[in-house]
């Protein structure tokens, strides 16, 4: 693919990602996301010839790669798994708030109303759950900790940090985040 048609897709893309962040899935709409996105109707269909579930599906794994890079980024710092997730709530909290409240986990918001009914999108939201989760184990278990302690503990952090996202959002308010990073310390034994 030409430059300019990896430009244009990446756009939509970014799009894509920005509106379904802030609306959700069924709030945002193609038109929108043409607007957005500078481009016509039939340069979107070239670039996703199965519309907007693979438009999403795409732009979701994009967020969910930038939400990787920004982890990689803090545990080249980070000296355990409690300052790392400390590190990343206080960037999430940033986020959301500079945002004023419009972004939080492009994840939840998907999954949120697409899990019981659409499984293409559902299996994406699952994916990138999923190795996030690992992630979180995968740090607990280079700390020494048993294998299923660092799996339980991976998903009870990941709950957490998530319903914390949906809390602040909903509240708009940092100070579910906030809690949430107290009981994290704890939970890692480590405050």
């Amino acid at each position: 693919m030409a430059a300019k048609g990896l430009q244009t897709r990446a756009r939509f893309i970014e799009a894509a990602r920005t509106l379904v962040e802030a609306k959700g899935y069924h709030g945002t709409g193609l038109n929108e996301v043409l607007a957005l996105a500078g481009a016509p109707r039939g340069s979107f269909y070239h670039h996703f010839p199965r519309g907007k579930d693979q438009l999403i599906g795409e732009a979701l794994a994009a967020a969910g790669q930038e939400l990787d890079d920004m982890v990689n980024a803090l545990a080249e710092t980070a000296t355990s798994s409690r300052e790392l997730v400390a590190a990343f709530l206080e960037v999430l909290a940033e986020r959301m708030t500079e945002a004023d409240y419009a972004k939080g986990c492009p994840i939840a918001t998907v999954a949120l109303e697409v899990a019981s009914s659409n499984p293409q999108l559902q299996a994406v939201c699952g994916g990138i759950y999923s190795a996030w989760q690992e992630r979180l184990t995968s740090a607990l278990l280079a700390e020494g900790r048993d294998p299923v302690e660092a799996e339980d503990l991976g998903a009870t952090v990941l709950a957490l940090i998530e319903g914390a996202l949906v809390l602040a959002r909903a509240n708009r308010s940092r100070v579910p985040i906030e809690r949430s990073a107290r009981q994290i310390a704890r939970l890692l034994g480590m405050d």
